[in-house]
């Protein structure tokens, strides 16, 4: 009798744990089919060189060639600057959280709205605010006395005014989510705080930072992988231009996956993007275990 019963409990745990695998089984197939296979083709494509007949082994050396590409260099250097830039950006957030209701809306609208027109749209709008012949920018600097205005034609201009278009077009869906946490966070720890004479900046670095990390920290995660797949913007306003003052990894796994037909060398830079993006989401899973 006991063993029938013990017969039943394993049966019923093996129907629990079958229906369970059954609902996660679709998902876990598209993982495989669309993640991981992708990544595992991409570490061995790092590895070869396709010509049109054969795909010769060469182990790492197109890893070497990278890395000795001043234009590969050039990119890391500017997907950097892109990463520092749009997660200061960020901390814009602050500046705009406890301020009158009389006008915190139209602010919050104001950030937010960029984000539901399409990068596309957004690109060519600003290319043409911003061409030198008959951009509205370069008119209105024209009337102030300043002429011949290119910022996209510039090598040194290029680069901020491409993070300043990214930046207002990205920023206000991660300031919705800063400002829906920081929200959260119990009105009577900032009453206690002015109470005992604490300043705005005071209960901004005291209070409002450390209970906001983990939004922090889940937003600088998501910016900077979404930093490392940055092209459309750059494709559309300066297509990695100009003397590739404006190319980031991405553009450059483009230029060689899709116009010089270097495979391999495309592959490589892929494989040190997933990398990197790898190792800056291992903080987040660290922190999302700690919480539980």
């Amino acid at each position: 009798m006991k063993e029938g019963n013990k017969r039943k409990q394993v049966l019923g745990e093996l129907k629990s744990s079958l229906t369970g695998y059954l609902f996660v089984g679709p998902q876990l197939i598209l993982f495989i089919l669309f993640i991981v296979y992708p990544v595992l083709e991409g570490f061995k494509m790092s590895l070869y060189r396709q010509t049109y007949t054969e795909d010769i082994f060469v182990g790492l050396e197109n890893y070497k060639e990278l890395f000795a590409d001043p234009v590969f260099i050039k990119s890391v250097f500017n997907t950097i600057i892109f990463v520092v830039a749009i997660v200061f950006g960020l901390f814009v957030a602050t500046t705009v959280y406890d301020k009158s209701a009389k006008y915190i809306s139209f602010i919050r609208g104001s950030f937010y709205l960029p984000v539901m027109v399409s990068m596309v749209v957004m690109s060519m709008i600003w290319n043409f605010l911003l061409n030198p012949a008959n951009g509205l920018i370069s008119y209105l600097l024209g009337n102030v006395g300043v002429d011949d205005v290119n910022l996209l034609g510039s090598s040194t201009w290029v680069m901020p005014t491409i993070i300043f278009v990214t930046f207002v077009g990205n920023v206000g869906q991660s300031i919705i989510l800063y400002i829906a946490s920081m929200i959260g966070i119990p009105e009577d720890y900032f009453e206690a705080a002015e109470i005992d004479g604490a300043t705005r900046w005071q209960r901004m670095t005291k209070i409002l930072i450390p209970l906001v990390r983990p939004t922090t920290l889940y937003l600088v995660v998501i910016n900077i992988i979404a930093v490392l797949k940055i092209f459309v913007v750059i494709q559309l306003l300066t297509g990695g231009g100009p003397n590739n003052s404006s190319v980031t990894m991405m553009y450059y796994l483009y230029q060689n996956a899709f116009i010089y037909n270097n495979t391999g060398v495309a592959a490589a830079v892929g494989v040190l993007m997933f990398v990197v993006a790898l190792l800056l989401s291992i903080p987040q899973f660290k922190a999302f275990g700690n919480k539980k």
